[in-house]
């Protein structure tokens, strides 16, 4: 009989075939064949890493330390766990399951339950039995649906993997942007300390000026004024900081006077190269999020072979030995062996559409994940494509603003001397240091800006080796 079971169930896996979505059309993703706003005329010989601050010490010990014990890699960890526990279950679901079981069953019988007994015949009616046994049972998987369960697990693995490579590259670039924003503070606020410095040096000469009867009291006022409003723009920017150390609090999970210890060590000079970009479908799609969309889509394509699987039978085979006696003496007795082994072939004859429903369920996941592979990889090339543009644009910015800031404060300079010899009046003094101040503001921020877009083009192409 078992090789009847065998021979019918061969015969059926070799003319059957299970359901699968329709592959994800690679046409309906494809990608062009060049970024469109990269700056050719940029060199373009560095690596994809350099686009990070790595020179200055702070970025690079903060970063170091946030990798190691940052609370949303460790949650990503987890997940990758959480992930390889499936793939362990999956992959067991494949192999024979052994049970052993063992009972002593204490039984009071009634003797008429056996009718009228011969004479001289009696029942003990208390009696106590012995039961040891193994039971062995495997599904011999003859349409694929456990293998189908198991690359499906297996690829939910892979995309846990890339979500964590994913986690790893934001974190670099948040600590890259929260370090580039402190220096940036950090120059804007050292500019306005001169700035004071500079305008209290203004208000004692223009006391002096103002005591001799040179010049009226109204410049003094005015002075005065110009002092103040130098103050006032400090502390916003100490404030902003502040902001800033949070965000690193958070991103390293490491106390305040930590990272404000490893922001006391002076940054190093900043890449200005662009690296080599590769075309957009070889490089965007070793993106992590685009990767682990990737896997999911294929653990949404298995688990529809493995949902079409159910409509065909299930071959398991049983086996069980044991032993059973009357008593402890009688139990490992030759005569007490029992055992068994049994195939059987089991299908769905009529389920009204359950099998069906899941299948098309599986069939519209798989749909979903496409469509979710298609948003992160275009997603992935409007944040190259806005990096590379902004990069571009900002290297001229910050050039022009650091061109104008420079001038702005040559003629602060020459107002301010021929303030003194009396060549000029204080308002044309005040509107050069005004303007000077803020044109020595707007160049340290477009170069920060620069900085920022390299950070923002690093996360835009990273792949989990830079």
């Amino acid at each position: 009989m078992t090789r009847r079971l065998l021979l019918v169930a061969a015969l059926l896996s070799g003319c059957a075939t299970v359901e699968r979505s329709p592959p994800a059309s690679r046409a309906e993703a494809q990608l062009p064949s060049a970024f469109a706003l990269l700056d050719r005329e940029r060199t373009q010989s560095g690596r994809i890493a350099d686009l990070l601050p790595a020179s200055d010490p702070a970025y690079v010990a903060l970063a170091t330390r946030a990798l190691a014990a940052a609370p949303t890699l460790e949650e990503a960890i987890a997940r990758i766990e959480a992930a390889r526990a499936g793939v362990r279950g999956a992959r067991a679901e494949q192999l024979p399951q052994l049970n052993a079981s063992g009972t002593v069953t204490r039984e009071r019988l009634n003797q008429q339950q056996f009718g009228i007994l011969p004479p001289g015949v009696v029942i003990d009616p208390n009696r106590t039995t012995y039961n040891l046994g193994l039971n062995a049972s495997w599904d011999a998987d003859l349409f694929g649906r456990l293998r189908a369960t198991r690359r499906a697990a297996l690829a939910r693995l892979n995309a846990a993997s890339a979500d964590a490579a994913g986690v790893r590259l934001s974190l670099r670039a948040d600590i890259a942007r929260a370090v580039v924003d402190v220096r940036a503070l950090d120059a804007r606020a050292g500019v306005a300390r001169a700035d004071i410095a500079s305008a209290a040096e203004l208000v004692t000469v223009t006391g002096i000026r103002t005591g001799a009867g040179i010049v009226p009291e109204f410049d003094l006022v005015r002075a005065r004024s110009l002092e103040a409003d130098a103050r006032g723009r400090l502390e916003p920017i100490l404030s902003q900081r502040a902001a800033v150390i949070g965000r690193l609090v958070a991103l390293t999970a490491l106390p305040a006077q930590e990272v404000l210890a490893a922001l006391a060590t002076p940054a190093g000079d900043t890449g200005a190269g662009e690296p080599a970009l590769a075309v957009p479908s070889t490089l965007l799609r070793s993106r992590p999020d685009v990767a682990a969309a990737e896997r999911r889509l294929a653990a949404a394509d298995q688990e529809i072979a493995a949902a079409a699987a159910e409509r065909f039978p299930r071959l398991s085979i049983t086996a069980a030995l044991g032993l059973f006696g009357l008593g402890l003496s009688t139990l490992f007795d030759d005569t007490a062996l029992l055992g068994s082994v049994a195939a059987g072939l089991a299908g769905p004859l009529i389920d009204f559409g359950r099998i069906g429903a899941r299948i098309e369920g599986r069939q519209a996941q798989a749909g979903e994940a496409f469509a979710a592979y298609r948003r992160v990889l275009f997603a992935a090339l409007g944040e190259t494509e806005a990096a590379l543009g902004a990069l571009a644009a900002g290297e001229r910015r910050a050039a022009a603003l650091e061109r104008q800031a420079s001038v702005d404060l040559d003629a602060a300079k020459l107002s301010r001397e021929r303030y003194r010899l009396g060549l000029y009046t204080f308002l044309t003094v005040i509107d050069a240091e005004r303007t000077a101040f803020a044109s020595r503001g707007n160049a340290i921020e477009a170069r920060a800006d620069v900085a920022r877009n390299r950070v923002a083009l690093y996360r835009a192409v990273a792949s989990p080796g830079d």
